[in-house]
């Protein structure tokens, strides 16, 4: 699936992942390819990006590689949308 990541200066991720779990307004869930349509708010907490990312270049500063299969990223808050395939995250 797609996952692009934006904050109000810039985007800063944007490319192909297996799955990302999110911190939700009703508790962490996870995304994966084919999941149902969703719109939630998110609270502070570290989003999980799941997939090897093959261009580690693109990953700014803010971001945290845990091995070469998992990146980290803190959040203060935000929104995710996810529909067909493609997940946008809006952090503050």
């Amino acid at each position: 699936m797609y996952l692009e990541i934006v904050s109000p200066e810039k985007t800063l991720f944007n490319g192909d992942v297996d799955s990302v779990l999110v911190p939700g307004t009703d508790g962490s869930f996870q995304m994966l390819n084919n999941h149902a349509p969703i719109v939630s708010t998110l609270i502070s907490g570290t989003v999980k990006i799941l997939g090897e990312i093959s261009d580690s270049t693109q990953l700014a500063e803010v971001f945290s590689k845990v091995n070469s299969k998992e990146t980290h990223l803190n959040i203060g808050s935000g929104v995710v949308e996810m529909n067909e395939n493609k997940v946008i995250i809006l952090i503050d």
